[in-house]
């Protein structure tokens, strides 16, 4: 499948841009709030094994809102999503590390991850081309595969 062939319906477009809305509305409010800092930021951080530094809090702020931008914003959008994923991960591993309830916390990084690229997959095409599932279930051949990353880099996506 190339990017051409990837249509997406009106549907799921808005789907796509529903699930994309709520991560980047929840991702500028983690982003803020890191940004004074507040109280609860700086201590919070402490019990994540994060120094009570406001310099810290800052420059996790700022990375996670430049992130989500890069992820709103249509032609710059695996990108983010990329570093968001990174971003959550970090998230993860912190909880993981200090063994954090497993549902609650440690896995709300994976659910907002999925959340994040089931939005992009619903609203961009270069993802759906990208994913190797064909419309009936069947899986692409690493053949197959190869030859939708070299039309990607041949159509500029």
């Amino acid at each position: 499948m190339t990017i051409s062939q990837a249509s997406i319906t009106p549907g799921a477009l808005w789907a796509g841009r529903g699930l994309s809305a709520l991560i980047v509305l929840f991702m500028i409010f983690d982003g803020v709030i890191k940004l004074p800092p507040l109280d609860i930021v700086t201590q919070t951080m402490v019990q994540l094994g994060w120094p009570a530094d406001a310099d810290v809090s800052r420059m996790l702020g700022i990375i996670g809102l430049v992130s989500t931008a890069l992820y709103a914003v249509p032609r710059t959008s695996v990108l983010g999503a990329i570093l968001l994923t990174f971003y959550l991960g970090g998230a993860i591993a912190t909880h993981a590390r200090l063994g954090s309830p497993l549902f609650s916390h440690t896995l709300f990084g994976v659910y907002l991850g999925v959340i994040l690229w089931g939005g992009l997959f619903l609203r961009d095409p270069r993802v759906r081309a990208l994913i190797p599932f064909t419309a009936d279930g069947r899986r692409y051949s690493p053949k197959r595969i190869k030859f939708r990353i070299r039309a990607l880099s041949t159509h500029g996506g």
